[in-house]
């Protein structure tokens, strides 16, 4: 079985945008990397989307070109393959990890989700997300009110399987 993006984190940024990644998702961004030009400089998407998305998707090398693989296997002129072509691959932005294990997110996509001194990841299988901690906490208190509104106090996540 493929390895995969899971657990929480929060990380400082400093000023220039540095930060660490965990280092579970660095090992996984190397797997997904296995032709990278840099040994020690796995590639990474970032997929910033909509204008009202408020956290950065972030896919292996491998899964973003798989998922762009499926975009263009869409008919030209698809309405959803055009879609999909302006919000996942022409809001991309490919990144490097530094040989510290570190990355620096440029000013526009910290602007875009509004992170300033630390950075939350929550891994999702897949990929993983970048969110500023207090918007991720804002977005999992209101999911959590709808599950419970949905599914009742007693909501076992596992029965979904």
């Amino acid at each position: 079985m493929a390895g995969m993006f899971i657990g929480e984190y929060t990380f400082k940024v400093d000023s220039k945008g540095r930060m660490s990644i965990p280092s579970l998702f660095r090992q996984e961004l190397c797997d997904g990397d296995p032709n990278r030009p840099n040994a020690d400089r796995p590639r990474m998407i970032i997929v910033y989307g909509l204008d009202n998305q408020k956290q950065l998707i972030v896919y292996t090398q491998a899964a973003f070109e798989a998922l762009a693989a499926d975009i263009a296997a869409k008919p030209r002129g698809d309405k959803n393959r055009l879609l999909l072509q302006k919000y996942v691959l022409g809001k991309s932005h490919p990144m490097e990890i530094d040989p510290d294990g570190r990355m620096v997110l440029p000013a526009f996509l910290r602007e875009k989700i509004a992170i300033e001194k630390e950075a939350y990841f929550s891994g999702n299988g897949e990929t993983f997300e970048i969110w500023k901690p207090e918007t991720h906490a804002a977005f999992e208190e209101t999911l959590s009110h709808k599950v419970i509104e949905e599914h009742g106090e007693e909501f076992d996540p596992f029965s979904l399987l």
